[in-house]
């Protein structure tokens, strides 16, 4: 899900031009994943990562040890620009993602349980001084109001050509809700369609169905 593409059929084009701008990270401001864990975010993140690993380095900090290099360039993040950093100690994230910040011009970062409001508070200041790109996602509560300038939350993954967890991954499809400052202070909901290649688009007025996910 590196590359964004609007499906150019779809009636809805000035909206999908609005949404699609909703998926990409701006210099400055934090845009806030949340969802429950296997719902794509994972995914997303590193995926908003790869329009600027194209012009410079950019970090994925880790908390939980899963994320593969491999995830990230399905994605279309540049191999020679992407460093992953691997930190679960809550003290030592706090110091390790300020350093990224003032020197790394774009971050995708878990925020691991407990990390304090004046923390992230601090983290959000010194994001907008140094114009970072940035991506939280919370592995506990929600980021304190004010701290984020967009929200996408994941309201689940539908998928097509797997059945009870067997055969070809055809493709899925994620459905987001964006909200916060960045939206303009009005909740929006949209879908993005992913074919498993460095491509996504956006799609309007599908039936989503939650009874079916996939991890990610």
């Amino acid at each position: 899900m590196g590359k964004l593409e609007v499906d150019l059929a779809n009636p809805l084009i000035d909206q999908s031009r609005e949404e699609l701008s909703y998926l990409r990270l701006e210099p400055g401001r934090i845009t806030e994943l949340v969802g429950d864990t296997g719902s794509g975010l994972t995914r997303l993140g590193l995926s908003l990562l790869a329009a600027p690993s194209r012009a410079g380095p950019v970090v994925v900090v880790d908390t939980r040890g899963w994320i593969s290099p491999e995830a990230a360039w399905e994605t279309g993040v540049e191999a020679e620009s992407l460093v992953i950093v691997r930190c679960n100690e809550r003290l030592l994230w706090t110091r390790v993602t300020a350093a990224l910040l003032e020197g790394v011009p774009a971050v995708f970062a878990e925020v691991p349980v407990g990390v304090k409001e004046h923390e992230l508070r601090r983290l959000a200041a010194l994001a907008r001084a140094r114009k970072t790109m940035v991506a939280f996602r919370s592995m506990g509560l929600r980021l304190p109001s004010g701290v984020s300038h967009l929200r996408l939350r994941s309201l689940g993954v539908t998928w097509e050509g797997a059945d009870r967890g067997h055969g070809k991954l055809k493709g899925r499809r994620l459905m987001l809700e964006a909200s916060g400052r960045g939206a303009a202070g009005v909740t929006r909901r949209f879908e993005v369609e992913d074919e498993g290649k460095d491509t996504l688009r956006l799609v309007s007025d599908v039936v989503f169905d939650p009874s079916r996910r996939a991890a990610g």
